[in-house]
C-alpha cells in the first residue's frame, strides 16, 4: 500500500504538504459536518435543547483531548521509528499505544457517569437544560471507546504518511450520524422519538464504524499491531515514551476546552441564549478552522519524519509555507463573514437574540482565525520533535494568561462584546509567539548539532530564513 504514502523525507515539499493535507481535509470537514449536523437537528428541538448541547461541548471536547493527546504522543513516537527505520519498534508503540487508550477510557467513563449533575450544575446548567444534559451524556460517555480509540488509531496512520485511509474513516462515520441523526432524534417512521438524547445514541453508533474500520486497517493492512508477547518492562517503557508527549498534549488541549468552560460560565450569566449562541458560533469556528487543523495535523508526520532523519531544512520550509497559508486564510474568512454572518448562525438557530449574538461573536473574532492557526502549526511542530513543554506553554499563554482573565475583566467593562474581543486578542498573540518560539528553539538545536556550512541539510536557521 506504498503508493498511498507520501514520501515526507525526500519529496518536494510543498507539493507532499498539500497532497497530505487535501486528502486529510475531506476528513476534517466530514468531521466538521458531522458536528455541524448534530447542531443543526439539536436547534430543531428549540433553544433550550441547542444550549443544552452547549454546555456539553468544553467537556466533550476535553475528553476529545485525551484522544487527542494519545494520538499526538503515537504520532510523535511512530513517526520518528518510521524515520529512523524501527519497524519492530513501530509495532511496538502502536500496540502498547492502544492498549493504554483502552485503560485511560475505561477510567474515564466511569468518572464521567458518577459527576454528570455536580460538574454541569459548576458550569450553570439547571432545570430542564440539566435534565436535557444527564440524558445526553448518559449516552455519550457509555460510548466513550468508540470516540476515543479511533482518534488514536487514526494517528497512526497518518504517522506512516497516509491520510487519506483516515478520511475515508471519518466520512464514513459522518454519513452514518447523518442518517441516523433525524431519525432518533424526531423519531421519523418506526424509529423511536428520542430528542437529545437521540443525538448522542447516533453519534456512538456512527463512531463504532470508524472504531471497528481503523482496527481492521492498523491489524490487516499496515500490520502494526501484534500480538507478541512482551514483557512488562518493555511495554511500560513504550508507555512513557508516548506519555511523555502525549500527557503534556492532552493537556494542552484539554486547556482550551477549559478555558472555553470558563468563558461558558460567563456567558451563563446572559443567559441560555447566550450560551446557544456561543454553541452554534463554535460549531462554525470549527468548520472555518478545518484548513489551518488540517496543516497542523499533517505537518506533524511531516516533521516527526524529518526531525528523525535530521533534515532540519525541510522543517521550516514545512512549516513557513504552512504559516503563510494559515495566515492567508484567515483573512478570507474575516471578509467573509462580515456580510454573512447572520445568516451562517441562522442554519442553527431561529431565536433572533441567538442570531445576533454568534454573528456579533464571528464578526469580531474571525480576523484572529490566521493567527490561531500559527498556535495550531507550532503546536504541532513541538509535539512532533518530542518538546511537548513548549506546546504546553503556548497554549496555555493563549488560554489561561490571556484569554480567561482577558474575558473577566471584558465582561465587566464592556458586556458580551468585551468577552468576544479577550478572544480575538488570545488568539493573534498566541499564534505569534508560538512561531517565534519554534524559530528560536530550531535555530538553538542546529547550533547545539555543530552544523556546518558544508551540508546543505544542515545550514543555520538563520540563514534559511533570508
Amino acid at each position: 500500500m506504498a503508493h498511498r504514502k507520501a514520501d515526507l523525507l525526500n519529496g518536494p515539499i510543498r507539493p507532499t504538504i498539500l497532497k497530505m493535507a487535501a486528502g486529510m481535509l475531506v476528513g476534517m470537514l466530514a468531521m466538521s459536518a458531522f458536528n455541524a449536523t448534530d447542531t443543526y437537528f439539536v436547534g430543531r428541538l428549540g433553544p433550550t435543547d441547542l444550549a443544552a448541547m452547549s454546555y456539553t461541548f468544553p467537556v466533550v471536547m476535553i475528553i476529545g483531548s485525551v484522544a487527542l493527546g494519545l494520538g499526538v504522543g503515537l504520532s510523535s513516537t511512530v513517526s520518528r521509528a518510521i524515520g529512523g527505520g524501527n519497524h519492530h519498534k513501530v509495532k511496538r508503540l502502536t500496540t502498547d499505544g492502544l492498549i493504554l487508550a483502552v485503560l485511560i477510557v475505561i477510567v474515564l467513563s466511569a468518572l464521567g457517569l458518577i459527576t454528570i449533575e455536580p460538574l454541569f450544575r459548576s458550569l450553570g446548567a439547571s432545570g430542564e437544560t440539566l435534565e436535557k444534559i444527564k440524558s445526553y451524556m448518559s449516552i455519550w460517555y457509555i460510548g466513550m471507546p468508540f470516540v476515543v480509540i479511533p482518534m488514536a488509531g487514526n494517528n497512526v496512520i497518518r504517522a506512516t504518511g497516509d491520510t487519506l485511509t483516515p478520511t475515508l474513516i471519518m466520512v464514513i462515520s459522518v454519513v452514518i450520524n447523518v442518517v441516523l441523526d433525524p431519525l432518533l432524534i424526531f423519531g421519523i417512521g418506526f424509529w423511536p422519538e428520542m430528542g437529545i438524547a437521540g443525538a448522542a445514541l447516533a453519534t456512538v453508533f456512527a463512531r463504532m464504524s470508524s472504531f471497528l474500520v481503523s482496527l481492521y486497517i492498523l491489524s490487516f493492512r499496515e500490520r502494526v499491531i501484534t500480538l507478541e508477547r512482551v514483557s512488562a518492562h518493555e511495554m511500560m517503557d513504550n508507555w512513557k515514551e508516548i506519555a511523555f508527549v502525549g500527557i503534556p498534549a492532552a493537556l494542552v488541549q484539554a486547556i482550551n476546552p477549559i478555558s472555553l468552560s470558563v468563558i461558558t460560565r460567563i456567558l451563563s450569566d446572559y443567559g441560555d441564549e447566550a450560551v446557544a449562541a456561543f454553541g452554534a458560533a463554535s460549531r462554525v469556528e470549527m468548520l472555518v478552522l478545518m484548513i489551518p487543523m488540517t496543516l497542523a495535523t499533517v505537518l506533524a508526520p511531516f516533521i516527526g519524519q524529518n526531525w528523525g532523519a535530521k533534515r532540519f531544512d525541510r522543517i521550516l520550509k514545512g512549516l513557513n509555507f504552512t504559516a503563510r497559508i494559515s495566515v492567508g486564510w484567515g483573512l478570507i474568512v474575516f471578509f467573509a463573514f462580515l456580510p454573512s454572518s447572520s445568516d451562517v448562525i441562522a442554519i442553527f438557530s431561529r431565536n433572533p437574540t441567538v442570531i445576533s449574538t454568534g454573528s456579533l461573536y464571528l464578526r469580531i473574532i474571525s480576523i484572529s482565525y490566521g493567527f490561531l492557526g500559527l498556535m495550531f502549526l507550532s503546536s504541532q511542530a513541538f509535539n512532533a520533535v518530542n518538546k511537548p513543554i513548549h506546546a504546553a506553554l503556548v497554549t496555555l499563554t493563549k488560554a489561561f494568561i490571556l484569554n480567561v482573565p482577558l474575558a473577566l475583566v471584558g465582561s465587566f467593562l464592556y458586556g458580551l462584546p468585551g468577552v468576544f474581543i479577550s478572544t480575538f486578542i488570545a488568539n493573534t498573540a498566541a499564534g505569534i509567539f508560538g512561531m517565534v518560539l519554534f524559530h528560536r528553539m530550531l535555530e538553538k538545536h542546529e547550533a547545539e548539532q555543530g552544523s556546518g556550512e558544508s551540508d546543505p541539510f544542515k545550514q543555520p536557521v538563520s540563514e534559511q530564513m533570508r
